[in-house]
């Protein structure tokens, strides 16, 4: 089977077959077809689509181009979930304490954060000495154990997806939604759960700017998932604004740990239910929205969420008494507020632009090598609706660097949009999609 055959047939409009697929996947992987031959084939799926076939064909073989993680040792209905990134997204952090309190075996595989949005290995990582390099023995047996694992992605899980994503990301196509669907969509079937539940997210925080082509990726992937037997199920919900308050690693980490306890910001708290409630019942631990919410809301107020997360912690070489004593994290040199130099009700907020302030003080990387300093960030005190005085705090700036915080404070002020008239607020959570939906 020749890839140049692969690629006109692709260029003319035609479909290739599960064989054409998965030879220039394994082929590809292989280092036996070159980039320039690859590079002409995402831009031929570019400009004609795939199919729905197609998509699951390619979603598969990336799935099976490397390690596939056989979960069966632990016992119960494993449910992942997966976030398609934003600013202030720390929802891994509260909700899989949340999940595992309430009987989930949580199994998950999370990432480290690149460019304006974090990662969840990262925040972890706060907590001195807490490891998420585990093997496969080491992840099972804590799951059994304590009812909750993270460890971060290995090398070995979808290689054909890191190198295809890489290749894509030079030459223009990443922006194709069969693409990007099978890209996170064959990590999650290779990391081995039973059911996946998507936090796909929509605004100017968020990759899919437009709602129509947030709900669009939400249905191709739970349409990918449930045909490879999987139960999927996605929620939509806004990054129009920063998720929560805090930005910043160790600051989400603490306001986290402030949503275990009760004193979590309204929307941080309303996407942890939400996400909660359908991990339940997919994982059967509830058989209706109303009692799976009632369970995750006892989590937290009866602390056994918080218990777990202290557990998740020890078990992984984390000093947990951070968990209970959150003034012990390091703080920055430099923490003071922000004002306001207009009056009137916040109407909108350049979301991205309060991710690229965090990666400015250093909070992010601009590249993978790239050395965060986990105390910088910043906490708002001004949300969308929300209204200000002249003088007013719109949030505290953390940093290390006085000239950064300079540079960061201009660009800050610049991205809230500040007007006189009442201001509605769109809904927090936008959907939830299913297979029959």
């Amino acid at each position: 089977m020749r890839m140049y055959d692969i690629i006109m047939k692709k260029r003319n409009g035609g479909e290739l077959t599960e064989e054409e697929i998965r030879c220039f996947v394994e082929g590809y992987t292989k280092g036996e077809i070159p980039d320039y031959q690859v590079s002409a084939l995402m831009m031929a799926i570019y400009f004609q689509k795939m199919t729905a076939a197609e998509t699951l064909y390619l979603t598969k073989a990336m799935e099976y181009s490397g390690e596939v993680l056989d979960l069966s040792a632990i016992a119960g209905i494993k449910v992942d979930k997966h976030s398609t990134g934003g600013v202030g997204d720390k929802t891994s952090l509260a909700l899989t304490p949340m999940a595992a309190a309430c009987g989930i075996p949580v199994a998950k595989m999370s990432g480290r954060g690149l460019g304006h949005t974090g990662g969840t290995i990262d925040k972890l990582e706060s907590f001195p000495g807490f490891s998420t390099a585990l093997d496969s023995r080491q992840f099972i047996d804590n799951v059994n154990r304590i009812g909750i694992a993270i460890m971060g992605q290995t090398a070995d899980l979808a290689p054909a997806d890191k190198k295809l994503y890489a290749l894509r990301d030079v030459t223009a196509t990443v922006d194709n939604l069969s693409l990007i669907a099978s890209s996170i969509m064959s990590k999650k079937l290779a990391a081995g759960a039973d059911a996946i539940v998507l936090d796909v997210k929509t605004g100017s925080g968020a990759f899919m700017k437009r709602e129509e082509d947030a709900f669009a990726l939400a249905k191709e992937m739970v349409e990918l998932g449930s045909n490879a037997g999987k139960h999927t199920i996605a929620v939509v919900s806004d990054m129009d604004q920063p998720l929560g308050f805090a930005v910043g690693n160790i600051l989400e980490v603490i306001e986290a740990i402030e949503t275990l306890k009760g004193n979590g910001p309204a929307d941080f708290l309303e996407l942890c239910l939400t996400l909660g409630t359908q991990m339940l019942i997919a994982g059967g631990k509830a058989e209706s929205e109303e009692e799976a919410r009632e369970k995750l809301v006892s989590t937290i107020e009866n602390g056994s969420a918080l218990a777990k997360l202290a557990q998740l912690v020890e078990a992984q070489g984390g000093d947990a008494s951070y968990v209970y004593h959150t003034e012990k994290f390091p703080k920055a040199s430099i923490v003071e507020p922000i004002l306001s130099d207009r009056e009137g009700t916040i109407r909108h907020i350049v979301c991205e632009e309060i991710g690229i302030c965090s990666l400015m003080l250093g909070g992010g990387r601009e590249t993978k090598d790239s050395v965060i300093d986990l105390t910088v960030g910043l906490v708002l005190q001004k949300k969308v609706g929300d209204y200000v005085k002249v003088g007013e705090p719109l949030a505290i700036l953390h940093a290390n660097d006085a000239g950064q915080a300079a540079a960061v404070r201009r660009r800050f002020l610049a991205s809230y949009d500040i007007a006189q008239e009442v201001v509605e607020k769109a809904p927090f959570i936008k959907g939830v999609i299913t297979k029959s939906t």
